[in-house]
């Protein structure tokens, strides 16, 4: 007999999966490098014994299966628990996990680079060119104010059998077989809490579509936080969960771990033009930005002495901007690979700011060795180290450790050159811009210090 069927309420093989298996969803995450199908999730109509099941109780077409324990929901977990759920938890490095494709009508590339539908590069001149062909990191920056077309995210589809007997809690197993069930919906983790809407200014008569996270059991007679994330250039496109699944940046807020610690709001616009280049002229949606956060303070029980910015790349150059021309808004913020000229950045001296960046970038590593010597020179001392971007977890929370014993309110942590990059080794063209988000926002401890600042009075 078929060991996964759908149920048919004719079928009373007790001996067998067949008419027990109700159906089966697939269970992405999102990682540094974009949003993966991690599992599948097979429903079954009776309580399954955990302690039962093995890695050869199932079979995923063309992925390799890693876990598979039982639970009481449609989730991955540490331990498996007895319940209705089959969890069969399948490898992140498949070639086909990635989900996350980029931006362009013809398909997407890597994370981070520019795709042949858009103008632009990522946003500083030492990310790839999608106009060069013969010479892909040699760019002249961003065009402000080009657009992108849609980007391409996979469907997660996954084809399991149940290649193994499955004990129910009451001893009954069910045979395996050889019927193959495809999932049929999907559960995308942090990124589905998010919900989407569109801010129109009316003073500057702009609009502007993006994702919010709301904390759970919101309560407005309490006080929240909010967190601005903003996407790089390469991100410039029209799907508005864009910005949630190309990396950390922004889901990393909301993980469940982080909001057990630190409930907030974290917001994450959509940006559908290159908002500020080389140039440092950026569109009016600069200002909007800004508007947005504050009616949203308006709107929520958000206190505005802990309002926090954060971005990459273009969204690093914006944060920066941001606390310039706005320098009482935000309480802190995290600049990730990104620059602003140093003949304005005098007002960055009097913000709680932590900075990182790879050594191997060519462009955005000496813009903020010229703010930091402008912060040195204005009389704010600056705490600074050098990490290795292939530290682990417990290697990273020890760095941020020594760094805020230091007290200093503005803290630059520069990877070394080479250690961002896969095996720590540079590329042939010396790349090292893309590759520091996906492991910066890995670092929890950056995010706790960021929440510990209050605005000054």
């Amino acid at each position: 007999m078929s060991g996964l069927a759908a149920c048919d309420s004719g079928s009373d093989d007790s001996g067998s999966g067949s008419g027990h298996v109700k159906g089966a969803t697939a269970i992405t995450k999102v990682y540094g490098d974009g949003q993966k199908f991690i599992a599948v999730a097979v429903e079954y109509d009776t309580e399954i014994d955990t302690s039962k099941l093995s890695v050869s109780s199932f079979k995923v077409e063309g992925r390799t299966v890693t876990k598979v324990y039982a639970n009481s929901r449609a989730a991955t977990a540490d331990q498996g628990t007895d319940g209705t759920y089959v969890i069969v938890e399948l490898s992140p490095d498949d070639d086909s996990a990635l989900l996350w494709g980029g931006v362009g009508s013809g398909g997407g590339g890597a994370p981070g680079t520019a795709q042949p539908s858009v103008s632009v590069s990522a946003s500083e001149s030492s990310e790839p060119s999608a106009s060069s062909s013969s010479s892909p990191y040699v760019i002249p920056g961003p065009q402000v104010g080009s657009t992108g077309g849609p980007a391409t995210i996979k469907a997660a589809k996954g084809t399991v059998t149940q290649a193994g007997t499955v004990t129910t809690t009451g001893g009954t197993g069910y045979a395996a077989g050889d019927t193959k069930v495809t999932t049929s919906r999907t559960v995308n983790l942090i990124v589905d809490d998010f919900e989407q809407f569109t801010y129109k200014d009316s003073r500057t008569g702009r609009s502007l579509p993006y994702n919010l996270y709301i904390p759970k059991d919101y309560d407005r007679s309490k006080s929240y936080p909010l967190v601005l994330f903003m996407h790089d250039a390469s991100l410039i496109t029209t799907t508005v969960r864009a910005t949630l699944v190309q990396g950390l940046g922004a889901v990393c807020w909301a993980a469940p771990e982080d909001q057990a610690e630190r409930p907030a709001f974290v917001l994450a616009p959509q940006y559908p033009e290159v908002v500020v280049g080389d140039d440092y002229k950026p569109t009016t949606l600069f200002d909007t930005t800004v508007d947005l956060v504050r009616s949203l303070t308006a709107k929520y029980s958000i206190d505005t002495d802990r309002l926090y910015s954060t971005g990459q790349s273009m969204g690093a150059m914006m944060t920066l901007g941001l606390n310039i021309k706005y320098p009482d808004l935000f309480a802190a913020s995290w600049v990730v690979a990104g620059q602003w000229p140093a003949a304005q950045a005098a007002p960055l001296a009097q913000k709680n700011l932590w900075v990182t960046v790879s050594q191997g970038d060519t462009k955005a590593y000496p813009g903020e060795d010229a703010i930091m010597a402008v912060v040195e020179k204005a009389g704010t001392k600056v705490g600074r180290a050098v990490w290795d971007g292939r530290s682990t977890a417990a290697e990273f929370a020890a760095d941020v450790k020594a760094m805020a014993a230091k007290g200093t309110t503005v803290n630059y942590a520069t990877f070394k050159k080479g250690s961002t990059l896969a095996g720590g080794k540079a590329n042939a063209h010396g790349v090292e811009h893309n590759s520091t988000w996906p492991i910066a926002y890995t670092i929890e401890g950056i995010r706790a210090w960021i929440f510990q600042q209050r605005r000054a009075k």
